[in-house]
This record gives C-alpha cells, structure tokens and sequence, in this order.
C-alpha cells in the first residue's frame, strides 16, 4: 500500500502516522506545499493532508491553498481515500461544501473528545472508546459537510471529526498523531499561542489554551494517543 501525504510547513510532519506506516509495511510519498507543487497525477491508497498555523481562506497569502483544493476535490472524485488531520480537515470540509470560520475560543491542550452514536457506523471509529483524550491545537472549525457524519464532538467545540461517502473521506479536528518529538517541535514553532506558564496573581488564563509545559508534560497521554491512531488507520484501510 502506498500513502502520499501533504505536508503545510516544516515543523508539522507526520509523527506517529509514519510509525505505523513501517510498522505495516506501506510506501510513503510527500508532497512539501511549502517547497514543491502539487503532483500532476496521483494513484495510491491513502492521501493523507496534515495541518498547519495557516487559514483555508488565505489563498492570497499562500496561493497554493487554491490549488491545493483543486487537487484534494479531484482525488476524492476518482474515489481515493482521505484522512485530513487539523487544517487538513478543515480543508477536506471547505472542498465538500461546509464551511470553515473562527471557533468561540481557541482550543489547544489535552482535552477528552467524545464519539457520537454514529461513529460506531464507519471503519476505525468503531475501534474507538466512545471518550479519550487527544491534543487539540485550532483556532478555526468547521461545519459539517452536505451528506457527512458528524462523529466527534469536545466541550469546546462541537464538530470535531466526520466522516463522508462511507469513510472514504475521514477529517479529524484533534491530533492523534503527536509524538513527543513532533509535539516538541510545534511547541517552539507556535509558542506565541500558549498561555504563560505562571500567571500574574489575579489574572485569568484563556479557558482553553495550555501552557507549554502542560502540553508537554510526562503525563501527556502520546502513547494512547498513538495506539488509538494505529487502530483508527487500521480500520479504515481494512486491516
């Protein structure tokens, strides 16, 4: 099998997702947006779109976000399957025809998310618990495509997964992917979004937003993470 993924900026790879693709044996393909153009032609069995800081509405400060909706329409047409992790889910929603706006709040940290009935209907998601916690790190949300299944939902915003044409197309608004290297390496990118880790006596921390030490923290539950993310792929790829 062959998974191709598009990746946004140098410091959001793939993580965990690579480990289980060796694990299983799969080729690996990327596509750098930020480096290279999209592939002309693409025939595999997974295109995976990772996230990044950007907004899928700033085509005009990263023009390439145009055409890369182009390519992900194209290649769910001719019936590849898609798995879109933060900004990639907020991407596969726009192209879908739901729509991408400002959360309330912005969310990033450790936070349960929780499964509708309905996940218990599309492959991966019904290896799930119904409730476990995953790293959220947005400040956009999406809207539920036309004909998708919601399938997850966090306190702090309620559309965090669907899942369209039977699980052809998966989009995850919370990470499963991190692993403490790649977490480390987005902490130093985006420490700008965090709350301070003391705050000045009487002030009051964004209700949703961790400090880098409570993301990283030996507590953070990656290893969890990375199992319930070998169990969701494996589902969806049939395995």
């Amino acid at each position: 099998m062959t998974v191709h993924y598009l990746q946004h900026v140098a410091f959001e790879g793939l993580g965990a997702i690579e480990d289980w693709c060796a694990s299983r044996g799969h080729a690996v393909e990327a596509t750098r947006l930020f480096a290279e153009p999209l592939p002309g032609t693409l025939e595999v069995d997974l295109l995976v779109v990772l996230g990044g800081p950007m907004n899928v509405y700033q085509e005009d400060t990263y023009p390439w976000l145009a055409a890369e909706k182009e390519f992900l329409a194209q290649a769910i047409e001719g019936g590849t399957r898609v798995l879109g992790v933060c900004l990639g889910a907020q991407l596969l929603a726009d192209v879908l025809g739901g729509s991408v706006s400002p959360n309330v709040e912005r969310e990033i940290g450790w936070y349960p998310v929780e499964l509708e009935p309905e996940a218990a209907m599309v492959p991966g998601f019904d290896r799930l618990p119904s409730r476990f916690a995953a790293l959220h790190w947005h400040g956009d949300t999406f809207s539920v495509p036309p004909g998708a299944l919601r399938l997850a939902k966090s306190q702090a915003c309620p559309n965090q997964a669907f899942s369209w044409n039977e699980g052809q197309v998966v989009a995850l608004q919370f990470h499963l992917e991190e692993t403490r290297d790649s977490l480390r390496l987005l902490v130093e990118h985006a420490a700008h979004e965090l709350a301070p880790a003391a705050q000045v006596p009487g002030s009051v921390a964004p209700s949703w937003i961790s400090s880098a030490e409570e993301l990283l923290s030996h507590e953070a539950p990656l290893e969890s993470c990375r199992k319930l993310l070998f169990e969701l792929l494996d589902g969806m790829m049939g395995a």
